[in-house]
C-alpha cells in the first residue's frame, strides 16, 4: 500500500492483480485498485474531478480525466473516509499509475489539488 497526504487529505492505494480477467497470450492484464480517501482537515471536502497518468512497461502512456470517481462526487466530512474500487487494463505485466483529485472545501468553495501517490501494477512474481 502507498499513501500520501496533501492539504489535509490522505490518499491510500492498494492494488490487486486480476488473473481470471487477464489473458497473457493476448497481452491483456487487468489490475484492480482500492483507494481510501481520509479527510484529516477541519472542513467537509467534495471530490469534483480526477486525473490519472497510466504507463506500462512498453512505454505506452495515457491520461484519463473525469468528474468524480466511479460515478460519484462524494462529500467527505472531517475525520471520515471514503473508499472505492476500480480497475485498469494494461498490455504489459508491469505498469504504474499516479494522478490527482480536484477537491473543494464545502464551506468556502476553495479548490485544491490532492496528489494520488504513484503506485505499481505488477503481475505477482514477475520480478522473481
Amino acid at each position: 500500500m502507498v499513501r500520501q497526504i496533501t492539504e489535509g487529505i490522505s490518499v491510500s492505494v492498494e492494488t490487486i492483480y486480476q488473473p481470471a480477467q487477464s489473458d497473457s497470450l493476448r497481452s491483456e492484464f487487468l489490475f484492480a485498485y482500492r483507494i481510501t480517501i481520509h479527510n484529516l482537515s477541519e472542513a467537509p471536502m467534495q471530490l469534483l474531478k480526477r486525473h490519472w497518468n497510466i504507463a506500462d512497461s512498453s512505454g505506452l502512456k495515457r491520461e484519463v480525466d473525469g468528474d468524480g470517481v466511479v460515478g460519484h462526487q462524494p462529500i467527505i466530512e472531517p475525520g471520515d473516509k471514503y473508499q472505492y474500487a476500480s480497475a485498469v487494463d494494461l498490455h504489459t505485466e508491469i505498469g504504474k499509475m499516479s494522478g490527482y483529485y480536484i477537491m473543494q472545501n464545502f464551506y468556502n468553495k476553495t479548490k485544491v489539488r490532492i496528489a494520488i501517490p504513484e503506485f505499481q501494477l505488477m503481475v505477482p512474481h514477475k520480478l522473481n
